[in-house]
């Protein structure tokens, strides 16, 4: 009874061992190998046939032709593996604790590799108390094990070489992947800290001219290249960039170091080269919870920074290169490795293999449906691409890394964070929706003698007089084949529209003019609103809620038409920018084109001194007439119909007036919002005036 207790309690303590060790990261402080002269002398023996010796299992990618029963009641093998690790851990001064921990979960098979074991029949202790030292030495061609024997000392050196070198690299490997993965995810947190450290705030604000706006390529920034090759990053995007892939190149090139003779590897060359290929391969999987993170709405980095949504989308597609990059070149060393070492035949037929196919194919897949063409062909297609290629890249890494190492190395621990990453997101989106209220009513407007704008109201909804956020709308009735579809909107509360801001007062910020082009069918007037109109707003308490206006495109929105009681679910509110610098400042300028004035109205009612510059073509004058009440409402104005803003004219009246620092929200059409970054960083440039500038545009 007492022996089948100290049994029990040993296998459950082994499993727990098997259970804790399973996908732990190797060197922090895991290792699998520990210690190297044990695991040196168990290697050569289990490769040898044993009496009761036959299909065995798989441990990580090799076939063992014993099982892990035939192991642990073996006597020649128990006995000749006890002595080794005597004999061989002896110079190294091996805790007796370590060397029977190690016997009690690998010597019948390694359970940190997903192996399934039964406990030896001895301890590692009785083991040696019960057979005398071995007189047999064994040769380096001998298969079979019928007695206690010695291993050959040239095996014993090529196994501790290969093990203690893997050790490293693995150590090496996970250190440079969690390096780069702290700078990705760390430096914008602590770019954001040192912004609001008086000495180093002062530094960047006076750089944001030169090494933070500009685009690196012209104006282009929220306009697509020519022949849609992309948008262009700012030069502070690009400096992130930059430093993220020469850190990989760098990460990649150094600290490899051989281990000859090697029980793997014939000479320098073949190691360092396969050490190339593992680290590439381990760098993959390490980057792409990043991937993930940067590409979610809920990325807790938007919480976290003052860096804007686009921003995190556009550094999403640069690191997401990076790692398909990586991903990619792992595949053809492993391909031009397998085939120098004339294992391409027997492996590329080998499910881990294929498994690692399917992931570069998705990669492939990804990187060439994520193009510029291929969002603005079809942005839903995209997306379902997206989602779906993803999956099959994170189930083709699971298989790939657990077919070949088991939970070796942990790195399926990548993996859980890619899902978690997620999990977590859309977890939130439903929450957002929830918090909203769940399923809305909402009623849709034509406007125009086109009907090519629609006014969209969605009672019931609080929030949205706070600046600076966008909401996401689906409307699952509107294309039944397709309910999953939703876009980005600004947010305006409807009360907006019925009530003047509280900056309305015209001594406070002079003219309350409309400057109307000549090409609009509006005469030039000064708009105003009558007491009659005063006492009405006065009495009226409108429902709350949300209203959003749209410009109908070739997508979804195609599909929007006069309706009533159609249901709606309201995704958010999401943050387009930290708009706090510029609510903080003297002076505020929104500049809109078109459709953007409604991202910038919620800054009308939280400013006590606004100036608005919009302007509108000829087919938009609908607009005007919807947004006359709350424009009424802002004393300083100027309004285009038919003509563009003279945007340096602008920035210099500000400048000129004398005021220590102005903020300027822009949205608008992508060519507005490029111009307006430009004049932006030309006025900020000549010094008289501090500047804080928001765009809000939609450019994902």
């Amino acid at each position: 009874m007492r022996s089948h207790i100290t049994s029990s309690l040993r296998l459950l303590a082994v499993l727990a061992t098997h259970v804790a060790t399973q996908g732990q990261l190797s060197g922090y402080p895991y290792n699998p190998f520990a210690p190297y002269c044990a695991m040196a002398c168990i290697r050569p023996l289990m490769a040898m046939m044993l009496d009761c010796s036959s299909d065995g299992q798989m441990i990580g990618s090799m076939l063992m032709t014993t099982t892990t029963e035939c192991w642990a009641d073996n006597t020649p093998y128990l006995s000749s593996l006890a002595w080794c690790m005597n004999i061989k851990c002896a110079p190294f001064d091996i805790p007796a604790s370590e060397l029977e921990h190690f016997w009690e979960t690998q010597a019948t098979g390694q359970q940190n590799a997903g192996a399934i074991t039964v406990p030896p029949k001895w301890s590692y202790g009785e083991a040696l108390a019960l057979n005398e030292r071995p007189m047999f030495q064994l040769t380096v061609g001998d298969m079979d094990l019928n007695r206690t024997a010695l291993i050959p000392n040239e095996l014993w050196i090529k196994q501790y070489n290969i093990f203690s070198t893997l050790q490293r690299e693995s150590t090496i490997e996970n250190t440079y992947g969690i390096s780069m993965l702290s700078v990705g995810f760390g430096l914008p947190i602590v770019i954001t800290i040192l912004g609001y450290l008086p000495p180093f705030g002062k530094i960047i604000r006076k750089v944001r001219p030169y090494l933070v706006w500009p685009s690196t390529i012209g104006t282009y920034q929220v306009r697509p290249l020519p022949y849609l090759l992309g948008n262009a990053p700012t030069i502070g995007q690009t400096l992130y960039i930059v430093m993220f892939a020469i850190l990989n190149i760098i990460f990649t090139c150094i600290g490899y170091r051989s281990g000859q003779p090697s029980a793997w590897y014939k000479n320098t060359y073949y190691e360092i080269f396969s050490y190339i290929m593992y680290r590439t391969g381990i760098f993959g999987y390490i980057l792409a919870p990043l991937v993930f993170l940067f590409g979610g709405r809920n990325n807790v980095l938007l919480w976290a920074t003052n860096w804007s949504h686009s921003t995190y989308l556009l550094l999403h597609r640069w690191v997401a290169r990076v790692f398909a990059f990586q991903s990619l070149l792992h595949s053809v060393l492993a391909v031009i490795l397998y085939k120098m070492e004339g294992r391409y035949h027997e492996d590329s037929k080998l499910p881990y293999w294929s498994w690692g196919i399917v992931a570069t194919v998705a990669v492939v897949v990804l990187i060439v449906f994520s193009h510029l063409p291929m969002r603005n062909w079809s942005y839903e297609i995209f997306l379902i691409v997206h989602i779906v290629f993803s999956v099959i890249m994170l189930v083709g890494f699971w298989y790939h890394a657990y077919l070949l190492y088991a939970y070796l190395g942990g790195l399926t621990t990548w993996i859980h964070c890619c899902v978690g990453v997620w999990v977590f997101d859309r977890m939130m989106r439903v929450l957002r929706i929830l918090r909203a209220g769940g399923i809305k009513r909402a009623s849709i407007t034509e406007m125009g003698a086109l009907g090519e704008y629609v006014r969209i109201d969605i009672p019931g909804i609080r929030y949205g007089v706070e600046p600076g956020q966008h909401i996401y709308v689906y409307f699952p009735t509107l294309h039944p084949l397709k309910p999953w579809e939703n876009h980005p909107f600004s947010v305006l509360q409807t009360a907006l529209l019925d009530f003047p801001s509280a900056s309305a007062t015209p001594d406070r910020h002079g003219s309350q003019d409309i400057e109307v082009g000549s090409s609009s069918s509006k005469t030039d007037e000064k708009v105003y609103v009558g007491e009659e109109a005063k006492d009405s707003n006065q009495r009226r308490r409108p429902a709350p809620g949300l209203t959003l206006y749209v410009r109908k495109s070739t997508g979804a929105t195609k599909y929007l038409s006069a309706k009533t009681n159609i249901i709606a679910l309201v995704e958010g509110p999401y943050s387009n920018n930290n708009v706090k610098g510029v609510l903080r400042c003297d002076r505020i300028l929104l500049i809109g084109g078109g459709i953007g004035i409604t991202a910038l109205l919620p800054f009308v009612n939280n400013h006590w001194n606004v100036k608005l510059a919009w302007s509108v073509r000829n087919g938009a004058a609908c607009l005007i007439n919807e947004l006359e009440p709350v424009l009424n409402g802002v004393a300083d104005k100027i309004v285009v119909v038919g003509a563009r803003l003279q945007l340096d004219d602008l920035l210099a009246q500000e400048a000129n007036a004398g005021w220590q620092k102005v903020g300027v929200v822009i949205s608008g059409p992508g060519s507005l919002c490029d111009d307006a970054r430009a004049a932006v960083i030309k006025a900020a440039k000549l010094g008289t005036t501090e500047f804080e500038m928001e765009v809000e545009a939609y450019s994902w």
